[in-house]
C-alpha cells in the first residue's frame, strides 16, 4: 500500500505546482481560488504597483488569457528553483522560484514564450497552507501572440 509523506515543505510546494496544474488546464476559476486569502502583485515596477485580490486575478485573466478550440490556453507552466523557507512554529512560509511557459497552438513548434520569478508568501490556518502573496516578476519575454488577448494596462 502506498502512503504519501506529507511534511510543510511538501505541502507548500503541492500548492504552488497546483496552480500551474490549474492554469494549464483552463480551470482560471479554481486556480484564482488559490488566492483567495491573498494579495497578488501583477506589475510590482510600476508606481504604485498594481495588486489585485482573487476576484481581480480571475477578471484580469478572462480578459487577458486566450483559451483555445480545447479549452486551455495550450501552455504547460514549469516551475522550478523554489527556495522555501518555512517557519513551521509561526505557520508562515516564503519561497522564491522560477517559472517558464512553454506553449503549443495548431500545428505550431512547442516553444517558451515567457519566463520569470514568482515570489510567494504562505500561512498556515487550521492545518492547511495557503497562499497569503504572490508577487509576478517577467524577465524574457518571447512571443505571446497566441496567450495573450491583450497587454496588462490596469
Amino acid at each position: 500500500m502506498f502512503h504519501a509523506v506529507t511534511t510543510d515543505d511538501t505541502r507548500i510546494t503541492n500548492l504552488i505546482h497546483l496552480y500551474a496544474e490549474l492554469l494549464d488546464s483552463g480551470q482560471l476559476e479554481a486556480c484564482c481560488d488559490l488566492f483567495a486569502h491573498a494579495r497578488v502583485v501583477l506589475d510590482h515596477e510600476a508606481d504604485p504597483p498594481v495588486v489585485v485580490d482573487r476576484d481581480g486575478l480571475l477578471e484580469v485573466w478572462r480578459s487577458m488569457v486566450a483559451i483555445h478550440e480545447d479549452g486551455t490556453p495550450r501552455t504547460r507552466h514549469l516551475v522550478g528553483t523554489p527556495i522555501l523557507e518555512v517557519d513551521a512554529e509561526a505557520g508562515t512560509a516564503t519561497c522564491r522560484s522560477t517559472y517558464t511557459v512553454f506553449q503549443q497552438v495548431a500545428a505550431g513548434p512547442l516553444q517558451p514564450i515567457i519566463s520569470g520569478r514568482y515570489n510567494d508568501r504562505f500561512e498556515r490556518v487550521d492545518g492547511t497552507w495557503r497562499f497569503t502573496e504572490r508577487i509576478y516578476a517577467a524577465d524574457l519575454v518571447g512571443d505571446l501572440s497566441d496567450h495573450m488577448l491583450r497587454r496588462l494596462d490596469l
